[in-house]
């Protein structure tokens, strides 16, 4: 038996020991290399497993036992708060709600389609001026849920029970008097990590469908005093990693033949099709930018800390993060401003002193636009007196990518260490994902966890020199520049900037798009910037109020049927 360290640094007296020691410290060896810790000697090995076992695995297994004997990261969570805020002088805080802009002399449509495609506040001066009902707009919503549902499988649940509750209450706030805002008898979905009692909260796995968690999430409280009506929990991609989910696999509206891809996939496909008006979905590593603009729906990935995060599954305690789906930028803004504030239940959630971005001067911004950018945004931006320059944001950090998994593995395997153990990764409705990325994750030294955050601290130390701008444009989809966002924690809002022909069309009639977006970046706690900047593009373009093909795909063009093996055309009468 040979070994790479050679058996003579092993010494016994007892000759006969020797095969099965050697053998013994040859295994050694190997899970030393494995932690890239293969520079010690047999002794040293022999004595490093003797302290193990004596003292640091006690230590483990009873921190296991107290604080990781239940999946999913909703309680104790870790007290290495990440911070990314860049600017030490403290400010005052300035008023909570932003001043949204009037909205009259809109009539009610006749057709339920084109209202299900208004604004938040279209949909707002409709119930305020008592032109259409909350109760109303449930049920044309809920309609539409189950109507496409079956093609794009983006719902897991339906709350129509809570959701006619709800509405029924707003109605009867309204009849005396009371108005709660622009949310106000609004329907919406949320992503399914997110709690609502009694209704299933699945985190898309089939080890966690039947799971009901009797959590009201901070962030469903927020939208429950605004006046907001959830009608259904969204599809999240499996423990929210993908589109791939217990129940199948979400489509994107525009292009029903591929996938939504990212995590946020139902909160994505279902504001795409006019399902919900707005959503929450969340974003660990891509999985609001991704769909969002796979969907082509714009979407805001806020500062990180912005939205308090009780009740919702944890993947990364310092890479999480929850934002909204919506119609239009301004929706987003109405969104974000119920939604923002300190949780008191989120030592990473904090009251972050954001503009109104209603109010935002962008002629006095100076914005920055990288090689991928989407010109027209910029054109656009120009002619409304931003001043537009060229930018590059400049890093040494080799890697951000490896940074990024070593953060999200490692503290996800910590949220989902009894998962592992208990073997539920075996039945995962993709092994190639989370199952293969945590078991990695096992073998990564604490050690090696520290010094990536210490690259990281080097990467916003950079980032943070080299933002001469006030925000930027580029792609939002770009690998790199999401996982360099995501350990910044800086803001960028998903912008449809419009559309292209699909590869290998299904008839030369087809309808299908494929979507092209754009991000708009601005640094930490300047989520208002690029706020106002998507909503000054957006003030004179079209592109996000497109509405997709779902309904009209074009001759002999079909989708798929996911009851049957083949394709078949649409029945719209589902």
């Amino acid at each position: 038996m040979e070994c790479d360290k050679g058996s003579g640094k092993f010494e016994s007296k007892n000759h006969s020991e020797w095969p099965e020691n050697i053998s013994h410290v040859c295994r050694l060896q190997s899970g030393f290399e494995l932690l890239d810790a293969g520079f010690f000697n047999d002794s040293k090995m022999l004595e490093i497993e003797k302290g193990a076992k004596e003292l640091s695995i006690p230590i483990i297994r009873a921190n296991r036992k107290l604080i990781a004997s239940v999946n999913g990261g909703l309680h104790n969570p870790s007290h290495l708060v990440f911070n990314p805020e860049w600017s030490h002088e403290k400010t005052q805080l300035t008023s909570k709600t932003f001043s949204y802009p009037s909205v009259s002399g809109v009539q009610r449509p006749k057709s339920e389609e084109d209202i299900a495609f208004m604004s938040i506040l279209e949909l707002g001066h409709l119930i305020k001026t008592k032109q259409i009902t909350s109760e109303e707009l449930v049920g044309i919503f809920l309609k539409r849920l189950k109507r496409y549902n079956p093609v794009l499988e983006s719902v897991v649940t339906f709350t129509e029970e809570l959701a006619y509750k709800q509405a029924k209450e707003a109605d009867q706030l309204l009849a005396k008097g009371v108005y709660l805002g622009p949310l106000h008898g609004i329907p919406y979905g949320l992503k399914d990590i997110i709690a609502v009692p009694k209704y299933k909260t699945t985190w898309g796995s089939k080890s966690f469908k039947d799971q009901v968690l009797e959590i009201e999430a901070w962030v469903y409280k927020r939208l429950k005093y605004a006046g907001a009506v959830l009608v259904a929990k969204l599809v999240t991609g499996s423990l929210a990693y993908d589109d791939i989910w217990f129940g199948g696999r979400t489509r994107n509206p525009w292009n029903i033949e591929e996938y939504s891809t990212g995590s946020s996939a139902g909160p994505a496909a279902c504001t795409s099709a006019g399902m919900v008006p707005f959503a929450i979905g969340s974003e660990t590593a891509g999985s609001i930018t991704y769909p969002a603009a796979r969907c082509g729906v714009t979407a805001l990935c806020p500062t990180f800390g912005t939205v308090g995060r009780t009740g919702v599954l944890s993947l990364s305690d310092s890479l999480d993060k929850l934002g909204p789906f919506c119609r239009s930028a301004a929706d987003c803004t109405i969104v974000l401003d119920a939604i923002r504030g300190k949780d008191p239940d989120d030592i990473s959630s904090r009251d972050i002193n954001l503009l109104d971005p209603f109010s935002v001067d962008i002629t006095k911004l100076t914005v920055g636009y990288i090689d991928d950018a989407e010109m027209e945004v910029v054109h656009v931006l120009q002619s409304k007196g931003v001043n537009m320059i060229p930018f590059k944001l400049n890093y040494t950090v080799e890697s951000a990518q490896g940074i990024l998994n070593f953060t999200m593995d490692v503290d996800m395997l910590a949220h989902f260490d009894e998962w592992q153990r208990s073997g539920l990764d075996d039945e995962y409705e993709a092994q190639d994902q989370w199952p293969l990325e945590l078991r990695r994750a096992r073998v990564i030294p604490a050690v090696d966890y520290i010094q990536a955050q210490r690259a990281r601290g080097k990467l916003i130390q950079e980032v943070r020199a080299s933002f001469k701008v006030d925000a930027f444009v580029g792609n939002a989809t770009d690998w790199e520049r999401v996982c360099i966002g995501n350990l910044v924690g800086m803001p960028v809002i998903v912008v449809p900037t419009g559309f292209k022909k699909i590869l290998d069309p299904p008839s030369n009639d087809t309808r299908r798009r494929t979507t092209i977006t754009t991000g708009i970046y601005a640094p930490p706690e300047h989520d208002h910037i690029a706020l106002a900047l998507a909503m000054a593009y957006q003030s004179v373009t079209d592109h996000h109020k497109q509405r997709p093909p779902i309904d009209d795909l074009g001759p002999n063009d079909s989708v798929p049927n996911p009851r049957a093996k083949g394709h078949t055309s649409f029945d719209i009468e589902a």
